[in-house]
């Protein structure tokens, strides 16, 4: 029986990718990396692939610190390969080397994916009810590993890539999977934290760079004039509007005065420098007035994120992120916690276009 070649015609190890597919993920023209980089089995070896540019030597290693293995530097930019000892597929960390400096980078695309058929299905039907809870930016501890799940619908894009601080920006680094049946770019990158600016980087359909994007489904964003959006953590609220949601579930609605107060919260009232009021210094002086007038209801003006401040916030950036300039999220939550628990029903402006 003939032995199988140690090298291939063109003096690859069996397993390797050939030096134009290593060069299409160097310039960023490889749209499919799940496929590619990540820990795959190859025969009856287990083969790990990463592109860490900067990195001068790179170890395999388990979630648990356990080395799986050196890798080769295929390419000085920073692409590496190896067969390592692993028995099945499992998110891989890697140790990275350049002179003194050691960093660890865990594998985006050693993780599956998130979203599944169901999603798939309602998506493509147009009966997803609950898409703010798929798309954007979540939290999400994925196979063992905490970070935050991205998703963005872009189906004539060629390439879709998370950038922020922790790829330096390199829309190289988090190229997303694209769903075929539904347009839906996603990635789970691990090790992300709250509080983190992010952007999205999209190929169109004709091969050019766009613009970077916001998100349309972020749930905070930069204050202006910066523009990206915010990665930030599932709302935690101890709500005690017990009584005002109930007293609304039982009332005839059409036999129920209300008397609804329009308020602008970027104008309503400011601090002596001029500057706007925190959803908390609103929620302090604003509730008492409106209880002291007798009013049952808020209706704000938009409060999504919008770029203009002397605008009244119809031309939304964010129709999911309550607007930078009066505070986190947590603190809209608190105002209509507080609202609530004095008997106030909020109304808000919602405008998905003007």
């Amino acid at each position: 029986m003939t032995k199988a070649p140690r090298t291939l015609d063109d003096g690859r190890a069996p397993g390797e990718i050939p030096l134009s597919e290593i060069e299409a993920i160097l310039e960023g023209r490889h749209t499919n990396l799940f496929a590619v980089l990540g820990l795959h089995k190859v025969g009856d070896v287990y083969r790990v692939r990463c592109f860490i540019p900067g990195a001068e030597a790179v170890t395999a290693t388990a979630l648990n610190g356990t080395e799986l293995g050196e890798l080769t530097c295929r390419h000085e930019a920073g692409y590496f390969e190896g067969i390592v000892s692993a028995s099945q597929r499992q998110p891989v960390r890697y140790r990275a080397r350049r002179g003194d400096d050691e960093w660890a980078v865990t594998d985006p695309y050693s993780f599956g994916p998130v979203l599944g058929p169901m999603d798939d299905y309602f998506v493509r039907e147009g009966s997803h009810l609950r898409l703010f809870d798929k798309m954007g930016a979540h939290p999400l501890k994925h196979e063992g590993v905490e970070g935050y799940h991205f998703a963005v619908w872009a189906p004539n894009a060629k390439r879709v890539s998370v950038v922020g601080d922790f790829n330096t920006w390199d829309g190289r680094r988090h190229i997303m999977r694209l769903r075929q049946d539904t347009g839906i770019w996603e990635i789970f990158a691990p090790d992300i934290l709250a509080g983190t600016p992010y952007k999205f980087e999209i190929v169109g359909s004709d091969g050019e760079v766009l613009p970077l994007k916001a998100d349309p489904y972020a749930r905070r964003a930069e204050m202006r004039p910066k523009t990206a959006s915010v990665t930030t953590p599932e709302l935690v609220q101890k709500w005690d509007d017990e009584a005002h949601r109930e007293f609304w579930e039982k009332a005839d609605h059409r036999r129920q005065a209300i008397s609804i107060y329009e308020v602008h919260a970027g104008s309503w009232r400011r601090k002596q420098d001029g500057s706007f009021l925190s959803w908390d210094e609103l929620a302090a002086e604003l509730i008492p007035y409106c209880t002291d007038m007798g009013f049952t209801h808020i209706e704000f003006l938009p409060i999504t994120e919008h770029p203009y401040d002397p605008s009244w916030g119809y031309q939304t950036t964010g129709l999911y992120a309550p607007s930078a300039r009066f505070g986190e999220p947590e603190g809209f939550a608190r105002f209509v916690n507080g609202c609530h628990k004095v008997g106030i029903g909020v109304i808000l402006d919602w405008v998905p276009a003007h």
